[in-house]
């Protein structure tokens, strides 16, 4: 601000107090105009209030796609993109790109009984049907069934059990749904939309075996007892050259953990198909140039194997026994993998078993790793999902109040949950917690951060994962945050339990996260290697790598493009798997048999 002298300041207040002034007398002429008025106008000439106008939908499913009542989450999608189904554009979209969804639990739904959508109901991106602008949008609706579970806790929950379709509501066998509609909305003129169900998601067929995958599905006695109903693990196997010309032959075990895939994925026998899509030519390529590396021996002569655990709360289990979820790490260990090693003839001992994957896959090779370390040589993670929970992506779960807001004393910013690389925000945690909360109640949206509540947290008194903060708020409970560190922390039980952890975990442990990860994750795996580098009696003798600028997928090249390395993990991993297990092979292992 300017020096204004004494003279000209002087002036400036006379003329202000002169203008405040006029617009008092005019303020109270006007007051008193209006008195006026209202004291002479009769009664009978005075408008009635008017009843405001509602805009609504009512929902109903046919007949004749069930007789008995039904559970689930009914949902109603509004979008502007008459191009596909709107059913088919929300599956993972939680950004400002995102299209409209509403949600409402659905209990013992009698058929043809109407569901009301109104204002009153919570949406995704905008909160309420009354926000929406008028206009022509494609409307459906789909209800995303419940089983009810009696398990072995005690609890009986209503849950969205898996189908074969990996939690994709959208695609799961037996959800119910309409047929998209374009219709005009104006909240404004308000009225009934109604909308009909009269289609049901048909079953999906099962992959078939070929010369090099394998398809093994197997009851978990374990898991059926938790859940009280029976409970399927499955697992995709692919085959070494040469694995039935060598009968003789046993084989070490990897395991390439990560989200649920409909079939054994990037391996392909064939170069490009002619006709390709530009964005599909880039994988078909890279998934021959892996068949070509993999069955050249570069790679190794190993069982791989992709394990398929989808949970009523995700499309995996992370694979360590919970609370919410039962016992999928001792399942996997004790269950699946003696199987599958001894059906493909596995060496079966732990000096021959590896892990690794990326995102949810990198913190379950982590964390059996560590949960298992005398059962597993060797995990290879890349960004990891929060391996400590003091940077539960940006929020720190023990000290932080709030999860959606960083809040100060006089004011707060949003907390963000992702990010491009050019650090713009793509979504908050506000909003990404309120998308979850649309599509299920109770934690059973089959999204991330549902998902973590059920892995890490403890049961609550309704037998649902009791929340680690208020859906609605973003309050933190800090003792459910406490229950998250004592029991699946992994950098806080690391640190302690390294005096009996550390001997059994020296040389398995490796990390490989892009500086600037789309999640924020790159914050907690610093957290975690600035404990690893600190070890001593005995050093974890790993690594702890950062791509520089790479966001979430980052696969250890930096000299790649992105898109590029992340298609080539197998070929990083592998190779190293397979020199560490022969190096830490004890004496007398079969080290020769599978090297061919």
């Amino acid at each position: 601000m300017g020096v204004v002298s004494e003279e000209r300041f002087h002036s400036r207040l006379t003329f202000r107090n002169w203008e405040e002034g006029m617009l008092r007398t005019a303020g109270h002429a006007v007051l008193l105009l209006l008195l006026t008025n209202l004291t002479l106008l009769p009664l009978s000439a005075r408008s009635p209030k008017q009843q405001p106008k509602v805009l609504r939908f009512e929902i109903s499913f046919a007949r004749e796609l069930s007789h008995e009542p039904l559970d689930g989450r009914l949902l109603l999608m509004i979008s502007t993109d008459g191009k596909t189904e709107p059913r088919l554009q929300f599956f993972g979209e939680r950004t400002w790109r995102a299209q409209q969804i509403f949600g409402v639990d659905a209990d013992a739904l009698q058929p043809e009984q109407a569901t009301l959508v109104d204002g009153s109901v919570l949406g995704f991106p905008m909160k309420s049907l009354d926000e929406i602008h008028s206009g022509d949008y494609f409307v459906q609706a789909l209800l995303n069934r419940y089983t009810t579970f009696h398990r072995s806790d005690g609890h009986t929950v209503k849950l969205p059990r898996d189908e074969g379709e990996g939690q994709k509501w959208s695609r799961k066998p037996g959800n119910l749904y309409s047929e998209p509609v374009k219709v005009y909305i104006d909240p404004e003129a308000g009225g009934t939309i109604r909308v009909r169900m009269t289609r049901v998601v048909p079953p999906i067929e099962p992959p078939k075996d070929t010369q090099y995958v394998k398809h093994v599905r197997i009851k978990s006695d374990l898991l059926s007892t938790f859940w009280g109903e029976p409970v399927y693990l499955g697992a995709y196997v692919l085959l070494p050259e040469g694995w039935d010309s060598h009968p003789q032959a046993h084989f070490p075990l990897v395991i390439e953990h990560g989200h649920f895939t409909p079939d054994f994925e990037l391996f392909r026998t064939e170069p490009p198909a002619s006709d390709a899509k530009v964005e599909e030519r880039e994988d078909q390529e890279y998934a021959y140039k892996f068949y070509q590396d993999w069955t050249s021996g570069r790679l190794g002569r190993v069982l791989l194997i992709n394990i398929q655990n989808p949970t009523p709360y995700y499309d995996d289990s992370y694979a360590v026994n919970t609370a919410n979820e039962g016992p999928y790490g001792d399942a996997i260990t004790k269950e699946l993998v003696p199987y599958v090693e001894k059906q493909f003839r596995g060496i079966g001992q732990s000096w021959a078993r590896a892990i690794f994957g990326g995102s949810t896959g990198g913190w379950e090779s982590l964390g059996e790793q560590i949960f298992y370390p005398d059962f597993f040589n060797g995990a290879w993670a890349c960004c990891p999902d929060p391996v400590d929970f003091r940077a539960y992506q940006i929020v720190n779960l023990y000290s932080d109040h709030n999860a959606f807001w960083r809040e100060g004393p006089w004011g707060s910013v949003p907390q963000p949950d992702d990010r491009d690389l050019d650090g713009r925000i793509d979504c908050t945690m506000e909003q990404v917690a309120r998308l979850e909360l649309v599509l299920g109640t109770h934690g059973r949206s089959t999204r991330d951060n549902n998902s973590w509540q059920a892995v890490f947290g403890p049961v609550g008194p309704d037998g649902y994962p009791k929340p680690i903060w208020d859906p609605m708020t973003g309050v933190i409970d800090h003792d459910v945050a406490t229950y998250w560190r004592d029991h699946y922390d992994l950098r806080y039980i690391l640190k302690r339990d390294w005096k009996t952890l550390g001997p059994k975990l020296v040389g398995k442990i490796h990390i490989v996260a892009g500086s600037r990860d789309t999640f924020y994750l790159d914050v907690a795996v610093r957290m975690l290697q600035k404990f690893l580098e600190s070890t001593n009696d005995p050093y974890y003798a790993g690594y702890v790598k950062f791509g520089p600028h790479q966001p979430h997928g980052y696969s250890d090249d930096p000299h790649l493009p992105f898109e590029l390395g992340s298609l080539l993990e197998r070929q990083r991993v592998l190779p190293e798997a397979v020199e560490w297990m022969l190096k830490s092979a004890p004496a007398g292992a079969d080290i020769s048999s599978w090297r061919y």
